[in-house]
């Protein structure tokens, strides 16, 4: 038998363990971000900045960060090791804050950089971080996690930007990074604390989450306020509570407005915790014991009893005709829908013995009333949504959180297929793919109904799976795509044989007009060839060939063997030069010039007096060339330029279906370039061009990210690169259908229903 004092070790044994297993998944993390920001910041050098301070910014910091990358990744590494050393123990319970005393404006500024990090983690891994703090707290006896524990999102971020000051860079270089370094950080963390999770639930700990710990909060746990939260708790005490998203979004300054919805969802799950609690609470004795909290808590007896029957309230109905029962096989309508689901919810209310049951269950019916009331929506699909009105019911009074959390996957897979079914009308929509797969998504739900939230995030990504594959499948919009995504690996192929090239001639003394011929014009042939032919094709090492050779024509050619081998060469290696310039369909002309150049090359390597090119360094140059794509990655950085005619020439696809987005809007801002890289497949638009609004469904993004097809109901295609989509969004040429999520409207709607007419909450 294991005794307490032999159980409380080897829970700190397996805590420990936990620990050192969350930081040793961070250290790929350091390396990764590392590349990230070095990518951001040569991508920030090779923009088009209209404004010479930022320009300048960015070269300072690609230039600083080049320097000290090493540097900083290994004092973050450093200084990790030391956080998972202190985590856990005594000295992890003093804040750093609490020994500042008076702050001064640098280290306050520090904080609130750190705050904006945690905030955009936790907005991302806010679920799997409170199901490991809780588990945390089970196995060290309750004890909230020390300000100082490395499993604190903050602690990491703290590591990060103090390695980056100590490192000579400054805050505003951060500010040009810390989007993407957000993003990357929050996607790792969400996994990293799923898997630590998944390893303490194999050990025994808390398989089942108790959600009241979730929303309990205590005096005298956590550590003394950074700065960061001093300066927010004063804003929150001039302007009112905030949501997390609302906090976010105020730290992180001008907002987009897909952040302005999401503070407003957040809004209104607030009202409905607040309506919940007050009814959680009712009845309590006063004082601070009766603080209303949301708690998960078996239903009634009663109540649970009537949610086990197996009642379908979309059953035909039975008429008598001619004495004999007939059974209606027509579809139920939408009225009919709503009329049995109202009567079911009545029927449970009256079951329900605990005041926050009856409240779920009215919210919860509300709710679905709105969406069944949604006229924007087909009515077939109004009616399977209306289905899933018990399935969530039992969801909610099972998890509390669901209205806790925009993010929740069952609040997001309806909002989901909402966005989709929102564009289509009744005669589109019957039959369709979209239709047959939400009818899937709804049975596999009412046959699973005691999986919880799991059977909706599977079928949350299924669906973004469906989304993918589906959109575009045997249109006019499949054949762009295709050819849009061969111009994306186009350009990102470009941009890493350009970086190469660069890289071989660093040390090599060649004439500026024939580096910017090969980084210009030559690398985009290597690139097309690639993606046309394929890197290994004949002719695609045929043209890598022609870039050594013309890199040995034109270097110093001191003795008689030497130039009479050129000569005999020159003539082949012009042809091959001007076959690759007319897969770029480079005009005569230009193609003139370009000959011209290498010919005054050429005549200029006879009469150097500089020493030729050992066999040596044309070996190595010939394995450079001819391993070039060995270097390249998905990560190449970089806008993605789309040429109109060419695009419509190379498609084969007709003109009037097809119109290439090149121009128009202004100079995005950094949150609306973030709302652009955040559209949902299957969203549907409105989208303004030539003075006239046509409704448009976003069926297609590339996979770096860089091009956007949009697709109208009459199958015209439209295509846009993501800054030009971006200047769209923000100067109100591409609106949104959807201001606010299905879901969200329907709680709104719920609450005021609820507002106009109190007694029904419990009546």
């Amino acid at each position: 038998m294991v005794t307490s004092s032999s159980q409380f070790i080897l829970d700190r044994r397996l805590a420990q363990q936990a620990r050192e297993r969350y930081a040793k998944a961070l250290d790929p993390l350091i390396t990764g971000l590392a590349r990230t920001i070095h990518q951001e910041l040569r991508g920030l050098t090779q923009g088009n900045s209209s404004n010479i301070s930022s320009a300048q910014l960015a070269m300072d910091a690609f230039v600083r960060f080049q320097a000290e990358y090493r540097r900083w990744a290994t004092a973050v590494y450093q200084d990790w090791r030391a956080a998972l050393q202190r985590s856990g123990t005594a000295d992890a319970s003093i804040s750093q804050s609490a020994a500042l005393g008076l702050l001064d404006d640098e280290v306050v500024e520090k904080e609130i950089l750190v705050s904006r990090f945690s905030l955009a983690v936790q907005d991302k891994a806010h679920w799997e971080l409170n199901h490991l703090r809780m588990r945390i707290q089970r196995l060290e006896g309750g004890r909230e996690l020390a300000g100082a524990d490395l499993f604190r999102p903050e602690v990491f971020a703290r590591l990060l930007i103090q390695a980056w000051l100590d490192c000579g860079m400054t805050r505003p270089m951060w500010a040009l990074v810390q989007d993407s370094v957000h993003a990357q950080v929050a996607q790792h963390l969400n996994e990293t604390y799923r898997d630590v999770n998944e390893f303490l639930v194999k050990n025994g700990v808390m398989a089942e989450i108790d959600l009241k710990s979730m929303v309990r909060r205590t005096e005298d746990s956590g550590s003394p306020a950074s700065p960061a939260q001093m300066r927010e708790a004063q804003e929150t005490r001039q302007h009112g509570a905030a949501s997390p998203m609302a906090s976010a979004a105020t730290a992180a300054g001008p907002s987009s407005p897909l952040a302005r919805a999401r503070q407003r969802a957040w809004d209104v799950l607030g009202q409905v915790r607040r309506l919940l609690a007050d009814h959680t609470s009712a009845g309590s004795a006063p004082g601070p014991a009766a603080a209303p909290s949301l708690a998960s808590a078996p239903p009634s007896p009663p109540l649970a009893r009537a949610l086990l029957e197996r009642r379908d309230p979309f059953a035909p109905t039975e008429l008598a005709a001619s004495g004999q029962a007939v059974t209606m096989v027509m579809p139920v309508s939408v009225e009919v829908a709503a009329l049995r689901l109202r009567e079911r919810a009545d029927e449970l209310k009256a079951k329900a013995e605990a005041p926050t049951e009856k409240a779920i269950i009215e919210i919860v019916a509300l709710m679905f009333q709105s969406i069944l009331a949604e006229e924007r929506i087909p009515a077939s699909v109004r009616v399977w949504f209306a289905r899933l009105q018990f399935p969530v019911l039992r969801l909610a009074l099972a998890e509390p959180d669901f209205f806790a959390s925009v993010e929740h996957p069952a609040r997001r897979l309806i909002d989901r297929m909402g966005a989709c079914a929102l564009g289509f009308h009744a005669g589109e929509i019957v039959g369709s793919q979209l239709e047959r797969e939400i009818k899937r998504i709804v049975q596999v739900i009412e046959q699973y109904p005691e999986t919880g939230r799991r059977v909706y995030q599977l079928l949350f990504e299924e669906f973004k799976r469906f989304l993918g594959r589906s959109l575009t499948k045997g249109s006019t919009a499949q054949q762009v795509a295709t050819l849009a995504q061969q111009v994306e690996q186009k350009e990102a192929l470009s941009i890493q044989y350009t970086i190469e090239l660069r890289k071989m001639l660093a040390s090599l003394h060649v004439r500026e007009e024939m580096r910017e011929f090969l980084f210009r014009v030559w690398a985009e042939v290597l690139a097309m060839a690639a993606v046309r032919l394929g890197p290994q094709h004949e002719q695609t090492l045929r043209y890598k060939q022609a870039a050594a050779d013309l890199l040995w024509a034109i270097s110093a050619k001191p003795t008689r063997a030497e130039r009479s081998r050129v000569v005999q060469q020159l003539p082949g290696l012009l042809h091959s030069l001007r076959e690759g310039m007319n897969i770029l369909a480079i005009p005569a002309a230009t193609q003139d010039g370009h000959i011209k150049l290498v010919n005054d090359a050429v005549m200029q390597a006879f009469v150097s007096r500089a020493e030729g090119m050992s066999a040596e360094t044309l070996d190595e140059l010939v394995r450079g060339i001819a391993g070039l794509e060995d270097v390249v990655t998905n990560d190449a950085e970089g806008d993605v330029m789309l040429d109109p005619g060419l695009i419509e020439m190379m498609s084969g696809v007709d003109a009037a279906m097809l119109e290439v987005i090149a121009t128009g809007g202004t100079e995005p801002t950094r949150p609306v370039l973030a709302w652009a890289e955040e559209l949902d497949l299957g969203a549907w638009f409105a989208l303004d061009r030539g003075g006239s609004t046509m409704r448009v469904q976003y069926v297609w993004k590339s996979q770096r990210g860089q091009l956007h097809l949009f697709a109208s109901s009459a199958g015209k295609s439209y295509l846009v690169q993501t800054r030009r989509l971006a200047s769209y969004l923000q100067a109100g040429l591409l609106v949104p259908m959807e201001d606010e999520a299905l879901t969200v409207r329907a709680t709104r709607e719920a609450l005021a229903k609820l507002d106009a007419e109190p007694s029904r909450l419990l009546g």
